[in-house]
């Protein structure tokens, strides 16, 4: 009989692929005076390299969805704002959908700013892995 691999939904690896996971484990024991030491265990996947690159790229993707989201909720604001003063019965309900989508335009960009970042920083990883360095003049 032929065995079926199930695998859960977003499980997409090969059979001999190890898990990329790298995490610690703290463990406590006694040292005989009754004190206690602490013992930490790094357990990962070993020849795991960083395709800074590609992280770079996928920064820069998050970063422009995030410059997107921040033009698309700036525009339903204003939209909200001109609903308001057109329809005076519904004004008070257009006016608080106004203020949502401005604090969702905030956070957007704040989420933007925030890729912006992450994506210079793994420039300078790619940069500090492949031997280049930065020259301070002062």
């Amino acid at each position: 009989m032929a065995e079926k691999h199930h695998h859960g939904l977003f499980h997409h690896k090969k059979e001999d692929e190890s898990p990329g996971v790298v995490y610690s484990e703290s463990t406590y024991a006694n040292d005989g005076f009754g004190g206690y030491d602490q013992t930490t265990e790094i357990v990962g996947v070993t020849g795991s390299t960083i395709d800074y690159q590609k992280e770079e790229k996928h920064h820069k993707r998050m970063e422009h969805l995030g410059e997107l989201g921040t033009v698309a909720a700036g525009a339903f604001a204003l939209h909200e704002k001109h609903k308001a003063k057109k329809d005076p019965e519904n004004a008070h309900k257009h006016k608080i959908e106004e203020e949502i989508a401005a604090a969702v335009a905030v956070g957007s960009g704040g989420y933007a700013f925030h890729e912006h970042h992450e994506k210079k920083e793994a420039k300078k990883e790619n940069e500090e892995a492949h031997g280049k360095k930065h020259h301070h003049l002062i």
